[in-house]
C-alpha cells in the first residue's frame, strides 16, 4: 500500500507544473526570511565580558522577533542583565557576564509578520562551571618492585581543550619514558614498579588553556617494597626481578566499540604492563593500516585525524614480550550528522491552483529523522484538502493563497540537526518591473555591457527587449536574454548607442521601462613611459599621453604609481614631482627614485597602464677596507680594496692617489690606475716618503668618492731611480751652448743631497768627458765653436747613490752669422733661395709645386721647413682689374715639392718659395707665373617657376654669383613625378644657349601633372650644381608662383629670397607712412630695370612705380597708412599676370608711436648726436666694405657649391699636406719695411714689435679636417673642404685675418 502511495507521488511530481525558487524583492509584500543567526553551541567563557545572540530577518512588513529556551516562550529579564533594547529591531539580545548559570539551555529565535513566521535551528548557551579537584584524602598506594599499577587523575570536565601534566609538589615533570607514561584518561601508567618509583609527592595538573586555568590534583605517595625471592641462599647483589606476564592496564577487558562522528580524530589506546616492558603492535582485522594513521607515546596511541567510513572495522592491539602476550580489540564505528544531499530546499512562487511540493533531501547516520513545520509550529496532514507528508516530501495539491507561509524542514539525528526555512508564496500577480526607468548605461567600446530589468510577477513574465520605439526584439549573436531579465550586448559598438525598452508580460499583464545606452570610446596611452636610465641628479621625463572619450573628461585623471604605491603629487608644498604636459618629471633624481613606474590613464569607465623601468645611475660608491700588504721589497706594495655599488653603471677604472707629508702635506694626487674588474693594485713607490693611500671608482657617470685613508706607510731613503728628462740643448750665442732639464719632483729625489753631474763631449772627436757636479737644473759650455755637435749625459745623485747610467742627448752649439733685422734684433738666416722652381696643375684650384733644395750650409742653423707665397694677379672674366690676393703656406722640413690648395680658376698667379729656419726667412726664389684654367660655376642662387598652363610652365632664375669662366648657357632637366609613389616616370633635358638667358617657357609638358625641374649654369670646363625646383601644371590656365633658393648665398646675408636675377642682400625697412625696399647688384646687373609695385590689402588697388634702376638698390614706397598690412611685389617687367618674380606682406607702424618718435627727433640735441652717430656708422661701413671686397673673398675656405668639384687626382706625397705652425721672422728684402699708408703685409710675415717671432697659422691639416682626407702616402683624397678652420687665414692685403 505504501509503495502504492509513493508512485502515486511520483507521477504527481511528475506531471504537475513546477513551482518557481526565487528570492522575493523588498518592493512587494514577502514572508520573513532569517538572513543571519548565532550559530551554537555557544560556550561563555570567564573572562567573556558579554555574550551576544544574534537573530536578523528581513521581511515586508518587517517582521517582529521572539525567543524560546527550551522550547518555552523566553522573556528576557529587566536590565542590565539583558540588554533588550534591540529585540524590536533585529532579534540580538546581550547577556551581561554575571548570573550566567540560569541562562544556560537551547534558544529559538521566531521573526514573523502577517504573512508568516520563520524560526532558526537551536542555539545552545553552555555556561560551564569552574573546573577543581574534589577534596580527598587519598592514601598511600603500596605496591611490590617489579608489578604494574596506575595512578588516577580523574580530571574534572571543563571547555576543552585540556592537558594533564603530572608533576611533584615542587612542580618538576615526572620523567616519562616506553615504562611510565600519561594515558588519554589522564592517569599515569607505570608498566611495571621499581624501588625509585618511591615518592611521595605525585601531583595531577589539569590545564585548561582557553580559560587559562590550572588545577592540581591532591597528591599521593608511592612505595615500592622490593622483591624478595624465595630462597634465601642467592647472594642478593646477584638477585633480578622474575618476568611478568604483559597484560592491558588500558583499555580494561578484551573488546571496545568506539563511535566517532566523520571528521573527528580517532584515538586508540592500550598501555601494558608486564616485565620486561612489553611492546605495542597495531593491525586493523582484514585489511591494511590506513597511510593515515600514527603512532605516538611509544605505538601505545594510534591516531587518525579526520576519520572517513573507510575508516571503519575491527582494530587489534597487541601487547607483546618475552613473558607472553595480551590483546585488546576495537570495533570502530563512523556515524554522521544530518546534512544537505545537494542545498537546502528554495523558496517558491506558485500561480493560484498550481500544486507544490516540497523535498527536504538530507543524508545522515543514523538515518535522520525530518519534522515539518509552518510558520513554527508541527504541520500536520490535511488529507481532505491534498496537503500531506511523505517521507521527505510536502506537498500542497490545488494551493491556494492562504497556503503561502513560511515552511521549515528539520532533520536531526543523535549528532545534530539541520533546518531550512521554505518561502511559499501562492498568488497571481502582473509583472512588476523593480529596475529604475531611464537608467543610463555607459561602456567602453569592444566591451560587454549589461541592462539590467529586474521584474516580480506571478506567473513569472517573459522579458524581451526592443531599441529606439521599435516593436522588433533584438536579435543577433551579439545580444542575449539574461536569466534575471538583463540584456546583454557583447563586443559593443558605437552604433549601439540609443534607447532600449525591457517589456515584461505575463498573464496578469505587462509592464516596460526604458533604458539608455552609451557606448564611449576607449582611454588609451598612446605615449606611455619607455624604459629609461637617467643619472642621478638630473631630471627624469616619463611620458604620458592618453586619448579618451571626451564625455568622461569630468572623470579622467592620470595617476603615476611607482612600484604598486601611488606617487603623492603635492601643489601646496615643494615637491621634486611635477606633473603636466602629459609627462611626470622627477626633479633631482636619486637612487630611491628607481623602480617601476606605472601610468595610469583612467576614467569612470576603463582604465589603461604602461609601466616602464626607470633606473638611475650613479658615480660608484667609496670602496671598502684599503689594505697596504708589503712585497719583497719595501718600496713595492700591492693595495687590496672591496669595491662598492656601481649603482648600475660598470666601473672603469679605479684610481689609487697618495698623499705624503713631507713635501706636499694634504694634497692627493694620482699614483695609478687599474681596470675596472681588478681591485688590485701593485705600486712602485719612492724612497724617503711617508704615504697614505686611498682609491675611488670611476663609471660612466663619473668619479665616485674616495675611500678611507690607510694607515701611514714610509718607505726607506734609497737612490735615484731615474735621471733627469727633456733635455734641451740650445746656442742662443754664437761659441756657447746651454744645457737644460727637467729637474726631478721633490718625491722622486728618494733621499737627501740631490744634485746633477753634467757630462759632454765633442760629437766624433773627443773620447773623454767634460764632466761638472750642479745642483740647479741648466748648466753653460763656453767657448764652444759654431753650430758643432755634442754628446750630452745627465745623471742624478743623492746621499743614499747614484741614480742609472743615463742617456746620451746630441746637441749643437750656438750658430754663426749675426744681421740686424728689422727692429734691430739678432738673427741668423739662411742666406741662399731655392731653385729650379716649377709648377703643374692639378686641376682648377690645386697646385703642385717643386724646387731644388738650397745647399745646407746656407741655412746656417736647422732647417725648418720652406714657405711657398702666391700671389693672385687678375681673374680672365675682368682682365683690366689689377689684383693684390696674397696667401702664403708653411711646409715643415726638408722637401722637394708640395701641394697648394685654395687657387681661384681662370686666374693669373705669381708664385716664390723661400727657406726658414729658427731665426727667420731666407731670399725668396725667383717669381713663376701661371694660369688657372676654367672651372665649373656655382650653383644658380634662385630659380622660380610661374604662369603654369596646361602644358607649359615658366622659369625664372639668377646666374651663378660666381662663374668660375666664360658662361656659355644652362642644361635643363626636367623629371614627371608619379604624385603618389614620387617616383620619377620621365627624364627630359636641354640645353639653354646664350649666358644672357634668365627666363624659360616650357612647353609640351603633359596636362595636370607634377614636375621636377634641375637647372645647372655652364662653362667650357662643364655645368654646375643644378638647384631643384617643383611645380605643377593645371587642368586650366592658373597663375602659380614657386621659389627655390639655394641653402645660403656665400658672402652675403639675405633678409629677403633674391628675386630679379642678380639681386643681392633683399631688405625692407617700414615706418608709419613709408617703406623703405633695398638691395645690392652685381656689377653684371647695374643697368638692368625693375618694378615696385604695392597693393593696400583693405581695398585690393595695386600701385606700380616707374622703371627703376637696379643700380640705385633702394625705392621710396610714400604715403602709406599706419598701422595697415600692404602686399609688395617686385617685377621685372609692368605686367602683373606673369612678370612678378617675389611679393611679401609688409605692416606700417602705429601713428602714436611713430609721433612720439618724431617729436623725440625734432630736439636740437637729438638731431646732432644722430648725424654724429651717422657720420660715425658711415666710415666704419666704408672701412668694413673696403676689408671685404680687397681680403674677404676668400676667408679661409671655398666658397659653398664648390666642395664637390674640387676632386683631387692623385697627388700622392705625403710630406706636402701636413704643413704645421712654425715660428718665422720677415724676410728683409719682401716685406720689412713699409710705411704707414702702404698696404700691410701678411700677418704670417709680421715683424712681430715686440721682439718675439711672428707665427705663420696657415697650414692643411685644417683643410684635411674638414670635407677631405689624406691616404697613408700623404695623397689628398676626396673634396677639398676648408669649412672647418680652427685659426685665422692670413692674407696680402694688409687688413688682417678674416675668419669666417
Amino acid at each position: 500500500m505504501r509503495l502504492a502511495v509513493s508512485l502515486q507521488v511520483v507521477l504527481l511530481l511528475f506531471l504537475s507544473s513546477r513551482a518557481v525558487s526565487l528570492s522575493f524583492p523588498l518592493e512587494v509584500e514577502q514572508l520573513p526570511t532569517i538572513t543571519s543567526h548565532t550559530s551554537g553551541p555557544v560556550i561563555v567563557l570567564p573572562y567573556d565580558n558579554t555574550v551576544t545572540i544574534k537573530c536578523e530577518a528581513r521581511g515586508n512588513p518587517p517582521p517582529e522577533y521572539r525567543w524560546t529556551k527550551d522550547d518555552l516562550d523566553f522573556i528576557p529579564p529587566k536590565p542590565p542583565i539583558i540588554k533588550s533594547d534591540q529585540l524590536e529591531k533585529d532579534g540580538t539580545f546581550v547577556l551581561q557576564n554575571k548570573s550566567l548559570g540560569r541562562f544556560q539551555g537551547k534558544y529559538r529565535c521566531f521573526a514573523s509578520n502577517k504573512l508568516g513566521t520563520a524560526m532558526t535551528e537551536a542555539i545552545e548557551l553552555i555556561v560551564p562551571s569552574m573546573p577543581k579537584f574534589p577534596k580527598e584524602t587519598i592514601e598511600p598506594l603500596i605496591v611490590e618492585e617489579g608489578e604494574p599499577f596506575v595512578l588516577k587523575c580523574n580530571p574534572p570536565e571543563g571547555v576543552p581543550p585540556r592537558k594533564i601534566h603530572w608533576m611533584s609538589t615542587g612542580l618538576q615533570h615526572i620523567e616519562q619514558d616506553e615504562r611510565v607514561s600519561t594515558g588519554t584518561d589522564g592517569s599515569l601508567y607505570f608498566s611495571h614498579a621499581l624501588q625509585k618509583d618511591s615518592r611521595e609527592d605525585y601531583c595531577c595538573f589539569a590545564d585548561f588553556v582557553r580559560i587559562r586555568t590550572i588545577v592540581q590534583k591532591t597528591a599521593v605517595a608511592v612505595k615500592v617494597e622490593p622483591w624478595t625471592p624465595d630462597y634465601e641462599s642467592l647472594d642478593s647483589s646477584t638477585v633480578t626481578l622474575p618476568t611478568r606476564t604483559p597484560r592491558l592496564l588500558l583499555p580494561s577487558g578484551v573488546q571496545t566499540e568506539r563511535v566517532l562522528v566523520k571528521g573527528t580524530e580517532l584515538q586508540l589506546e592500550c598501555i601494558p604492563g608486564g616485565y620486561p616492558i612489553p611492546k605495542i603492535e597495531w593491525m586493523k582485522m582484514g585489511d591494511n593500516l590506513s597511510t593515515r594513521a600514527k603512532l605516538d607515546n611509544f605505538g601505545k596511541l594510534l591516531t587518525i585525524a579526520a576519520v572517513e567510513e573507510r575508516d571503519e572495522g575491527k582494530y587489534m592491539c597487541l601487547a607483546k614480550s618475552p613473558a607472553g602476550q595480551a590483546v585488546h580489540y576495537f570495533d570502530v564505528i563512523v556515524e554522521e550528522p544530518p546534512r544537505w544531499l545537494s542545498a537546502p530546499p528554495e523558496s517558491h512562487l506558485n500561480v493560484i491552483g498550481s500544486d507544490v511540493h516540497i523535498k527536504c533531501s538530507v543524508s545522515g547516520n543514523p538515518q535522520p529523522d525530518i519534522v515539518w513545520r509552518k510558520n513554527g509550529h508541527i504541520f500536520e496532514d490535511d488529507l481532505l484538502n491534498n496537503k500531506r507528508v511523505l517521507d521527505d516530501t510536502l506537498m500542497l495539491h490545488n494551493a491556494l493563497p492562504e497556503d503561502s507561509g513560511v515552511y521549515q524542514c528539520e532533520a536531526s539525528n543523535r549528532h545534530g540537526g539541520v533546518l531550512a526555512n521554505i518561502n511559499v508564496m501562492v498568488m497571481n500577480m502582473a509583472p512588476l518591473i523593480l529596475t529604475k526607468a531611464y537608467q543610463e548605461y555607459a561602456v567602453i567600446r569592444n566591451e560587454n555591457v549589461s541592462m539590467y530589468c529586474r521584474v516580480f510577477g506571478s506567473p513569472p513574465p517573459t522579458v524581451s527587449w526592443a531599441k529606439n520605439q521599435t516593436p522588433e526584439t533584438i536579435e543577433g549573436e551579439r545580444f542575449r536574454t539574461l536569466y534575471n531579465g538583463a540584456l546583454q550586448i557583447s563586443s559593443t559598438e558605437k552604433e549601439d548607442s540609443g534607447e532600449y525598452i525591457c517589456v515584461a508580460d505575463n498573464s496578469e499583464g505587462k509592464s516596460y521601462i526604458t533604458a539608455v545606452l552609451a557606448v564611449k570610446d576607449p582611454t588609451h596611452i598612446v605615449n606611455g613611459p619607455q624604459d629609461m636610465q637617467v643619472i642621478s641628479g638630473t631630471t627624469a621625463q616619463l611620458t604620458c599621453q592618453a586619448e579618451y572619450d571626451r564625455s568622461l573628461q569630468d572623470s579622467f585623471e592620470v595617476v603615476w604609481i611607482k612600484d604598486g604605491e601611488r606617487i603623492p603629487l603635492s601643489l601646496e608644498e615643494p615637491s621634486r614631482y611635477v606633473v603636466g604636459d602629459g609627462m611626470l618629471q622627477i626633479m633631482n633624481v636619486n637612487l630611491g627614485d628607481e623602480g617601476m613606474y606605472t601610468c595610469t590613464a583612467r576614467t569612470r569607465l576603463d582604465v589603461d597602464n604602461v609601466t616602464a623601468l626607470l633606473t638611475v645611475l650613479d658615480v660608484p660608491d667609496a670602496p671598502q677596507n684599503v689594505v697596504v700588504t708589503e712585497l719583497k721589497d719595501p718600496r713595492n706594495i700591492s693595495l687590496h680594496w672591496e669595491p662598492g655599488s656601481d649603482h648600475n653603471s660598470s666601473v672603469i677604472e679605479f684610481v689609487v692617489e697618495y698623499e705624503e707629508s713631507q713635501w706636499e702635506p694634504g694634497k692627493w694626487k694620482e699614483l695609478h690606475k687599474v681596470p675596472g674588474n681588478q681591485a688590485t693594485a701593485e705600486l712602485a713607490l719612492h724612497g724617503h716618503l711617508n704615504y697614505q693611500f686611498r682609491v675611488y671608482a670611476v663609471n660612466a657617470v663619473g668619479p665616485g668618492p674616495p675611500s678611507e685613508p690607510t694607515e701611514r706607510y714610509k718607505t726607506p731613503p734609497a737612490a735615484p731611480d731615474r735621471n733627469p728628462e727633456n733635455v734641451k740643448i740650445q746656442g742662443h750665442l754664437p761659441h756657447q751652448m746651454d744645457i737644460g732639464w727637467d729637474p726631478l719632483l721633490p718625491v722622486e729625489q728618494n733621499g737627501p743631497g740631490l744634485e746633477y753631474k753634467v757630462s759632454y763631449r765633442k760629437l766624433d772627436v773627443d773620447d773623454t768627458w767634460t764632466e761638472h757636479m750642479v745642483k740647479r737644473h741648466s748648466f753653460v759650455v763656453r767657448n764652444t765653436s759654431t753650430f758643432i755637435p755634442y754628446e750630452i749625459k745627465i745623471q742624478s745623485r743623492n746621499s743614499h747613490g747614484w741614480g742609472p747610467e743615463p742617456k746620451t742627448v746630441t746637441g749643437y752649439s750656438g750658430e754663426d752669422v749675426v744681421f740686424r733685422h728689422c727692429l734691430q734684433e739678432n738673427v741668423s738666416i739662411p742666406t741662399a733661395a731655392p731653385r729650379d722652381i716649377a709648377v703643374e696643375l692639378m686641376n682648377t684650384t690645386v697646385l703642385k709645386v717643386s724646387w731644388t733644395p738650397v745647399p745646407p750650409a746656407t741655412v746656417r742653423g736647422h732647417l725648418r721647413g720652406y714657405h711657398v707665397h702666391w700671389l693672385r694677379k687678375r681673374s680672365f672674366l675682368n682682365p683690366d682689374k689689377i689684383l693684390d690676393e696674397r696667401q702664403t703656406l708653411s711646409f715643415p722640413g726638408k722637401r722637394t715639392h708640395a701641394i697648394v690648395p685654395v687657387l681661384q680658376p681662370y686666374s693669373e698667379y705669381m708664385l716664390t718659395v723661400n727657406v726658414f729656419n729658427k731665426k727667420g726667412n731666407g731670399p725668396s726664389s725667383d717669381p713663376v707665373t701661371f694660369n688657372t684654367p676654367e672651372g665649373v660655376p656655382e650653383q644658380v642662387p634662385i630659380l622660380t617657376t610661374s604662369n603654369a598652363q596646361k602644358d607649359s610652365v615658366r622659369l625664372v632664375w639668377g646666374p651663378p654669383l660666381v662663374a668660375n669662366g666664360i658662361l656659355i648657357g644652362y642644361l635643363l632637366q626636367y623629371h614627371l613625378i608619379n604624385e603618389t609613389t614620387m617616383e620619377v616616370l620621365n627624364t627630359r633635358k636641354m640645353n639653354i644657349a646664350g649666358p644672357d638667358t634668365t627666363h624659360w617657357q616650357l612647353e609640351g609638358l603633359e596636362e595636370g601633372s607634377r614636375y621636377l625641374f634641375h637647372l645647372s649654369a655652364c662653362t667650357r670646363a662643364g655645368c654646375g650644381p643644378p638647384l631643384a625646383q617643383e611645380s605643377s601644371t593645371g587642368t586650366s590656365a592658373r597663375h602659380v608662383c614657386t621659389v627655390s633658393f639655394p641653402h645660403s648665398f656665400p658672402g652675403s646675408t639675405t633678409h629677403l629670397p633674391p628675386l630679379v636675377p642678380g639681386l643681392l642682400n633683399i631688405s625692407s625697412y617700414v615706418s608709419d607712412t613709408y617703406a623703405k625696399i633695398s638691395w645690392t647688384a652685381r656689377e653684371e646687373q647695374q643697368d638692368s630695370q625693375l618694378y615696385v609695385a604695392y597693393m593696400n590689402d583693405r581695398d585690393g588697388t595695386w600701385h606700380i612705380s616707374g622703371p627703376l634702376n637696379t643700380s640705385q638698390s633702394f625705392h621710396i614706397i610714400d604715403g602709406l597708412n599706419p598701422g595697415t598690412v600692404y602686399t609688395v611685389r617686385l617685377m621685372e617687367k609692368t605686367l602683373f599676370n606673369n612678370a612678378s618674380i617675389f611679393e611679401d606682406v609688409i605692416q606700417t607702424q602705429v601713428t602714436g608711436v611713430a609721433g612720439q618718435q618724431r617729436s623725440v627727433s625734432t630736439k636740437g640735441w637729438f638731431i646732432g648726436t644722430m648725424c654724429a652717430v651717422a657720420l660715425l656708422t658711415l666710415i666704419i661701413l666704408t672701412v668694413c666694405f673696403m676689408r671685404r671686397n680687397k681680403g674677404g673673398k676668400y676667408a679661409g675656405m671655398p666658397p659653398p657649391g664648390r666642395q664637390d668639384m674640387l676632386a683631387m687626382d692623385k697627388v700622392k706625397e705625403k710630406e706636402d699636406l701636413h704643413p704645421e705652425e712654425v715660428s718665422q721672422a720677415i724676410n728683409e728684402d719682401n716685406f720689412c719695411e713699409y710705411s704707414d699708408g702702404d698696404e700691410k703685409p701678411l700677418r704670417g710675415s709680421l715683424c712681430s714689435l715686440n721682439g718675439d717671432d711672428a707665427v705663420s697659422r696657415d697650414s692643411l691639416v685644417d683643410y684635411a679636417d674638414g670635407g677631405g682626407e689624406f691616404s697613408e702616402d700623404g695623397s689628398f683624397i676626396g673634396e677639398y673642404s676648408g669649412h672647418k678652420q680652427e685659426g685665422p687665414v692670413t692674407e696680402s692685403n694688409g687688413f688682417g685675418p678674416v675668419t669666417a
